[in-house]
């Protein structure tokens, strides 16, 4: 197989999930995990209402698959409002995105920022729309969200807050997203140690996100791999599984939805005191010798 060949529906592995966690009684966690296609979207799980999202069949031989597109919005902080945000953050990135994915495509052999200009104009006009709802103390409703999409072989991330994007390759787990945290800016100035930072009243502070003072989308390009694993989520989860558990279960797993239910139980079994919302991608690398 070429390394430059796209995936295609069969080569796909991804799977995603929520759960409202032990302590919280409404959950503010939304996701989104789909195909781009010639002809829209095809969704594999969503628990978003995604009505004017057009969708096409992967077994239709007439559809091309162009793009894995992933999502994970967590309405900030339990305040009122927040399920609303997250909801009203992924439609509104899932329907840019598809509006204007095939004209960028086209665009990107000689406009290469042309990708990264669209997710930070989509994020920022949601953000608008969030705070547009502001109260007469200025606040609305919030969410962080982590964007992911997959291109052949490069992709492109979106960040603002603290929800994560790691991908796991040749056995090592990463960090690709920067958490968007007063404790993280610390870290970065050196003030704190990243251990005394984590165990800080800062840690769960947002320096950034949507609908909240300052939004600061940040855009990443990375290179894909065959094998690789990508893995979305809230930090419901990364408040109780450390990146060592996450890489463990990564290196054992059998399919993404057997690693997202498992990670999704080691989250409860640590307490499960926020939402989670959990998304797993592979591209399935075929036998050595494969055309």
């Amino acid at each position: 197989m070429s390394p430059s060949q796209r995936p295609d529906f069969t080569q796909i592995d991804a799977w995603g999930l929520r759960h409202v966690g032990r302590v919280r009684t409404e959950n503010q966690d939304h996701f989104f995990v789909g195909a781009l296609a010639r002809h829209g979207v095809s969704v594999d799980e969503t628990s978003v209402d995604l009505t004017g999202v057009p969708q096409v069949d992967p077994d239709d031989p007439s559809s091309e698959r162009l793009a894995s597109f992933a999502v994970v919005a967590d309405g900030v902080g339990g305040q009122a409002g927040g399920e609303e945000a997250s909801r009203t953050v992924v439609q509104g990135l899932v329907a840019a995105v598809a509006h204007s994915f095939e004209e960028a495509e086209s665009l990107e052999p000689d406009d290469p920022d042309v990708f990264s200009r669209l997710l930070q104009d989509a994020a920022l006009a949601c953000h608008r729309t969030l705070r547009a709802s502001s109260d007469a103390a200025g606040r609305a409703p919030a969410s962080t969200v982590t964007l992911f999409l997959g291109l052949w072989p490069h992709a492109y991330l979106l960040q603002v807050g603290d929800s994560r994007c790691y991908i796991y390759r040749r056995g090592r787990l990463q960090q690709i997203t920067r958490d968007q945290t007063w404790a993280q800016e610390l870290i970065d100035s050196g003030a704190m140690s990243r251990t005394s930072a984590e165990k800080s009243r800062w840690a769960g502070i947002l320096s950034s996100a949507m609908g909240g003072e300052t939004a600061t989308p940040e855009v990443t390009r990375i290179v894909r791999d065959w094998g690789d694993v990508l893995l979305l989520c809230s930090d419901g989860l990364t408040k109780h599984v450390p990146d060592h558990r996450i890489e463990a279960r990564i290196r054992n797993m059998t399919g993404c939805r057997q690693l997202t239910e498992q990670l999704l139980q080691d989250a409860l079994d640590g307490g499960g005191t926020d939402n989670i919302a959990i998304v797993a991608g592979r591209t399935l690398a075929l036998p050595s010798g494969d055309p």
